[in-house]
């Protein structure tokens, strides 16, 4: 892709405000070379404070909404960046200036199709925060007749039933993107894809690392976060998991005031999870805090495979009674039953120091090379785990350790994992609130015994002889299926059908080969019931 003029006035500004912050030195430390490095020393260095990490940090929120939501997706790629650039990362918040009332007032009536006084009885102009893809608004909207008085139990209103309102109005807080910001991000990311491609070409060490496949899971996840519905759609999603859970809070998804570029919920507050001293104002117990915000983290990731992706503290809150009150789901993250089991498997060996087996359990995922040594493989995870194994839990940080485990990617050019970055990222996250409130626990201890529960449940001898039924079950349900795929092929043959262009036998390769595979697996699955049987 050539740059157009425009593009290359975009690029020289981008090097302009990272020269000016100082930021050459974080791309140095990579390693990195090449002309766009060369031009921003050329253009002079700034007076940056602080480490290169927190220089790059300024100089991304000074470049704009794209850039600062570039680097906290890059903030979970330790891989690449190491842990302290990372660590920086990982402390970019939005801080963007707010638009104007007018224009979210012209955002609400154009996606809603309504004026803005049918809509809301009320809505402040300020907004109570801004960041660099939306900004948020409090406001108030009509109460239906006759519901519970509790606000996070009643349906909310329909806006054509006037005759329903009530004389006092529930509290929202309404979340609206900002104006243009789907062009902006289209116009960066036209740069980042052709920024990701040179790198590609140019530096042997990030090939490995696939920086085009990076851009576009950052562009595809920029792209749910741009809509709406699909944060209200996760959020209500989050909240049918902990129905009936006193402990986690999540506000209620207002539908008939939701939209594309419009998010209506339930206004909800509390303290921020970090501030020790304002929870302790509070007389709330730190550890039971920790306790359950520990729960609801395993809950999240090994019950549900689907948690928050962005715990930091602005988005977690504890409100009067305990309870942990979460805002703003448009990260999340998602593990399949093979990863969480995976992620089980691992543990237990590690617990039994077994490192040839923690090796086997990633070969067999997928995630270590077929030509790498397995044994090479097993030495380097006992070179990470045996000086953590005998220590007290307190001093071990298991978030830290999932770090060390997947900075051996590189060595053994294992892909990379993007669900695990995330929970790595989120781990960190929650380690640090808990280092902040009570430096004497450890915050995954005190979720030890629901760990603990749930790899028995899952992966006792019980639960793998339950779980090989489950499969075995689906391979004889699948076998008539099978068997007429059989027929087809032996059809094929019969009539010639073998006797293809080289264009059809490459298409239809993959599909022959599956029908052997289903009848292999069909065979075995048949011959192990007729064992059992026997």
């Amino acid at each position: 892709m050539l740059l157009s003029l425009r593009m290359i006035a975009r690029l020289v500004g981008i090097l302009r405000v990272l020269a000016r912050h100082d930021a050459a030195e974080a791309f140095e430390s990579l390693g990195l070379r090449g002309w766009p490095l060369w031009l921003m020393q050329k253009l002079g260095r700034g007076r940056g404070n602080g480490r290169p990490g927190e220089r790059l940090a300024a100089a991304l929120t000074a470049l704009g909404p794209s850039f600062i939501k570039l680097g906290q997706s890059l903030s979970t790629r330790a891989d690449i960046l190491g842990d302290e650039l990372a660590a920086d990362l990982s402390a970019l918040q939005d801080q963007v200036p707010p638009f104007s009332y007018a224009e979210a007032k012209a955002a609400l009536e154009a996606e809603l199709g309504a004026p803005l006084d049918r809509l809301f009885v009320s809505l402040e102009e300020e907004a109570v925060s801004a960041a660099s893809i939306a900004q948020v608004h409090l406001g108030l909207v009509h109460a239906v007749h006759g519901a519970d008085e509790d606000a996070e139990d009643e349906d909310f209103t329909e806006i054509e039933q006037p005759e329903t309102r009530l004389p006092e109005p529930r509290a929202v807080a309404v979340k609206i993107l900002r104006p243009g910001i789907e062009r902006a991000f289209e116009r960066d990311l036209r740069l980042f894809f052709w920024l990701a491609r040179l790198a590609e070409r140019t530096q042997p060490r990030l090939r490995r690392l696939k920086p085009v496949a990076v851009v576009q899971l950052f562009a595809d996840q920029v792209a749910l976060e741009m809509d709406l519905r699909y944060e209200a759609a996760g959020m209500s999603e989050i909240a049918e998991n902990f129905e009936g859970d006193d402990s986690y809070r999540v506000p209620q998804v207002d539908w008939q005031r939701t939209a594309k570029r419009v998010l209506t919920m339930s206004r909800v507050g509390g303290i921020p999870i970090d501030d020790r001293d304002a929870l302790l104002a509070a007389e709330l117990d730190l550890k039971e805090v920790l306790r359950t915000a520990a729960t609801i983290f395993f809950k999240q990731v090994f019950r549900d495979g689907l948690f928050h992706g962005d715990q930091h503290p602005g988005n977690m809150m504890i409100d009067a009674e305990g309870r942990v009150v979460a805002v703003d789901f448009g990260i999340l993250g998602r593990l399949d039953q093979e990863t969480r089991l995976v992620l089980a498997d691992m543990m237990i060996a590690t617990l039994q120091r077994d490192y040839h087996r923690l090796a086997e359990i990633q070969v067999q995922a997928g995630y270590l090379p077929s030509d790498r040594s397995l044994d090479t493989f097993a030495q380097a995870l006992r070179s990470v785990c045996e000086p953590i194994i005998d220590r007290p839990l307190q001093e071990i940080s298991f978030a830290q350790l999932l770090a060390q485990l997947f900075q051996l990617t590189e060595s053994f050019a294992m892909p990379v994992q993007p669900q695990l970055l995330l929970l790595q990222k989120n781990m960190m996250m929650a380690e640090g609130i808990s280092r902040r409130l009570a430096p004497e626990l450890n915050i995954w201890t005190l979720a030890q015994p629901l760990i603990e529960e749930w790899i028995f449940r899952n992966r006792s001898p019980a639960a793998r002889l339950r779980d090989s039924g489950r499969t075995l079950q689906r391979l004889l349900q699948r076998g008539p299926q099978v068997l007429s795929d059989i027929e087809a092929i032996a059809k094929e043959v019969r009539e010639g059908g073998l006797r293809l262009s080289v264009a059809e036998a490459e298409r239809s390769e993959g599909a022959t080969t599956r029908r052997l595979a289903y009848l292999a697996i069909v065979l075995s699955a048949l011959a192990f019931l007729t064992l059992l049987l026997d």
